[in-house]
């Protein structure tokens, strides 16, 4: 196989996009970054690219009628760079059909939590008020809904005494960034299949 073209979306620190640009520089990714997709201009995130030679497409979303005008951009965008994997790193924004559809099985994301538990907005924080022991973090197919698309794969991370958003970040933070660009090198090697809802990495 030739090496995977992706593009990561993300829209803050920018933090798993690093994690990725640095393992495709070392050569432990077999993949090129073509494209950062961002929707908050003044992210960290964006600085990042710039200075790893990234090219970036950063849009401000109220300048769009819809959601689905501002995706009918960056699908042309994908599809005109030959985009085999889009990459959602800490991306804020719902994903409809028009980006959803023609990119199912290559579309994947990382959420802080073990999915099914505490999908949505600060899964860290909702494990906490739950009161978990443990917790870690999903990488999982989109499909559309929320957090809802086959899991790739996961890792746990425990919850230790006196854990607070930030000390269980940290290390759910250290655990994304070790475990998604293995989990991309894995699709980049033909090593994952999904059917229905069952995905199977070979070894």
């Amino acid at each position: 196989m030739g090496t995977l073209r992706i593009a990561v979306f993300a829209s803050g620190q920018g933090t798993n996009f690093q994690a990725l640009a640095d393992a495709v520089r070392q050569g432990r990714l077999d993949a090129t970054i073509e494209l950062l997709v961002c929707d908050k201009p003044a992210a960290p995130v964006v600085e990042r690219a710039r200075k790893a030679g990234i090219d970036t497409f950063v849009f401000v979303p109220k300048e769009y009628p819809s959601r689905q005008a501002y995706e009918t951009e960056i699908l042309a965008e994908l599809q005109r760079r030959g985009i085999e994997l889009v990459v959602l790193a800490g991306y804020m924004r719902i994903i409809t059909s028009v980006l959803v559809e023609p990119y199912y099985g290559r579309m994947i994301n990382i959420h802080p939590a073990l999915l099914p538990s505490f999908p949505g907005v600060n899964g860290i924080g909702q494990a906490l008020e739950y009161g978990v022991k443990v917790t870690g973090i999903t990488v999982h197919y989109v499909d559309g809904g929320m957090d809802s698309g086959p899991i790739i794969a996961q890792s746990v991370v425990e919850v230790q005494n006196g854990d607070t958003e930030d000390t269980l970040g940290e290390r759910i933070h250290a655990a994304e960034q070790q475990l998604l660009p293995r989990v991309v090198q894995s699709i980049a090697e033909g090593r994952v299949t999904l059917e229905d809802r069952i995905v199977t990495v070979k070894l």
